[in-house]
């Protein structure tokens, strides 16, 4: 009985010592506040957008996977501008033809 009782302490002891590296080592597990409702991570010029905007691009990650609004939001801009880039190169064609 006496060494069961030395034996748990022990554990418990030295599951303590372990417990405490770590959260020296990694940190308490902190995290950062909540973003406010509607507000989002995701940045993209105003006007002409590069290939580099594109690759920086980061996504909000919800609990599976990206946030489904920024994904559109993002979606939806580079069509405008392919759109709008497209348009331009119909244009620039068109008056080459005359």
């Amino acid at each position: 009985m006496n060494s069961a009782l030395l034996y748990l302490i022990v554990m418990v002891a030295v599951a303590a010592v372990v417990f405490l590296l770590a959260a020296l080592v990694f940190g308490r597990g902190e995290e950062l506040a909540p973003l406010p409702p509607g507000a989002s991570p995701t940045r993209l010029p105003a006007e002409d957008i590069s290939a580099e905007d594109v690759r920086e691009l980061k996504f909000q990650q919800v609990f599976r996977g990206y946030k489904m609004s920024e994904v559109d939001w993002v979606l939806q801009r580079l069509a405008t501008e392919v759109g709008a880039l497209r348009a331009r190169v119909e244009e620039l064609e068109s008056s080459d033809r005359t």
